[in-house]
């Protein structure tokens, strides 16, 4: 009950007839997360492309300039020189077939998972668990790689990976409600403009249709598209 009072409320500080500057779209996201916990600020964008087809699909990784407050356990499939490299650069979980074995018995216990291009065999056969979860490791996302440390190093400092879901919509936590305004902004211009350089060779027309701000558990603010940019 208190929950829906606190929305009600909430809801009654955005003009829905209206579409805001991302500033002040920031701002009434940060009015409204009034939660007892840090709420998560996001950005949510509705492009215009169809992700059932390869040419028009939106993945990627951005590396959000002022981190995202919330603390990225790492799982990392290595061996030998590889996996202790993994371990100093902090990673959470590290191994090989005992990682695979773990994963199989429902222990998924990291948000990222990074591997050594030699690992992808194992790996791949993990492809039905962690693919749905987005976990799969992708050289294209720079999570199959060598350069274990740098892939760790870049997901500990608040690196998003964002894909277009059926609907055409990406969307981040570019942040939590206690981060200054400034900082908010900024991570969610390097968002948009990570999404912008990331449009699809078959993308037709307009392609940022919609944009929208919210803290978790508040209203959706209508941001101005053009607003995105600095």
């Amino acid at each position: 009950m208190a929950h829906n009072k606190r929305l009600e409320a909430a809801r009654k500080t955005v003009d829905t007839a209206k579409v805001y500057s991302l500033a002040d779209a920031i701002a009434i996201a940060k009015q409204n997360a009034t939660a007892k916990f840090d709420e998560t600020i996001e950005l949510s964008m509705n492009l215009g492309i169809d992700p059932r087809h390869a040419d028009q699909m939106v993945r990627g990784l951005v590396g959000l300039p002022n981190g995202t407050g919330k603390t990225l356990r790492v799982g990392v499939f290595a061996r030998g020189a590889k996996a202790d490299e993994a371990r100093a650069a902090g990673a959470d979980v590290v191994g090989a077939e005992d990682l695979g074995e773990k994963i199989q018995a429902g222990e998924i216990d990291f948000d990222r998972c990074i591997a050594t291009p030699d690992m992808m065999a194992l790996v791949g056969r993990l492809g039905k668990i962690l693919g749905p979860r987005g976990l799969m490791p992708n050289p294209r996302l720079g999570t199959v790689t060598m350069d274990v440390k740098g892939a760790i190093t870049a997901a500990k400092a608040g690196q998003v990976e964002f894909r277009a879901e059926k609907a055409g919509i990406v969307h981040a936590g570019i942040g939590k409600a206690s981060f200054p305004a400034e900082k908010l902004l900024e991570n969610a211009r390097a968002f948009a403009d990570a999404i912008v350089k990331a449009r699809p060779t078959g993308a037709k027309g307009t392609y940022v249709q919609k944009v929208a701000v919210s803290s978790s558990m508040g209203p959706g603010v209508r941001v101005d598209v053009s607003s995105l940019a600095v």
